[in-house]
């Protein structure tokens, strides 16, 4: 099956969850599904739990900052995996910043714990109904989200190195 061929099988898969994708592409040879933030976890569920798709294989659960995205600033990017067939798929979601709030996906893979708790810890994404939230690789005094793109990179009194190289 190629990319598109898996793109379109899981959107002809989906009708039930068809109004909470935003929208859908094949970027970089992975179908890539944005849904709506407030039905994550109702899309998750048909992805994982549908007997057509069974991605039951969380691999990878990231935040990302976006400053200059306006409503879109944060996200979350999610890597499943259907180990039957070997077919992954990227599912989006973006927030802004005053909204941090988003449901925790435990309840359907315990290893969700760890990469959200990773995720609070560096972006302050807040998973509700996470059961121990709380930072897991920096101190507990930090007072701070260090993975933001709120901070200069270098020191500011330096000429030789410039934020637009490092991806600012």
């Amino acid at each position: 099956m190629t990319t598109q061929e898996l793109h379109d099988f899981v959107l002809s898969n989906s009708e039930n969850i068809s109004s909470s994708i935003v929208t859908s592409y094949v970027d970089r040879d992975f179908p890539c599904f944005e849904v709506k933030k407030e039905n994550i976890l109702e899309v998750m569920k048909h992805f994982k739990e549908s007997t057509e798709l069974s991605f039951g294989f969380l691999t990878t659960c990231c935040a990302m900052h976006f400053p200059e995205q306006g409503d879109k600033e944060f996200g979350m990017v999610y890597h499943l995996h259907n180990m039957q067939a070997n077919t992954r798929i990227r599912v989006k979601t973006f927030f802004p910043k005053s909204d941090l709030k988003i449901s925790s996906l435990v309840s359907l893979w315990p290893s969700a714990n760890w990469m959200e708790r990773q995720e609070f810890d560096f972006f302050g994404v807040q998973f509700q109904g996470h059961p121990d939230l709380r930072r897991i690789l920096n101190m507990d005094e930090m007072n701070y989200f260090p993975m933001r793109k709120e901070y200069p990179l270098e020191d500011a009194g330096r000429d030789d190195k410039q934020d637009k190289y490092f991806g600012r």
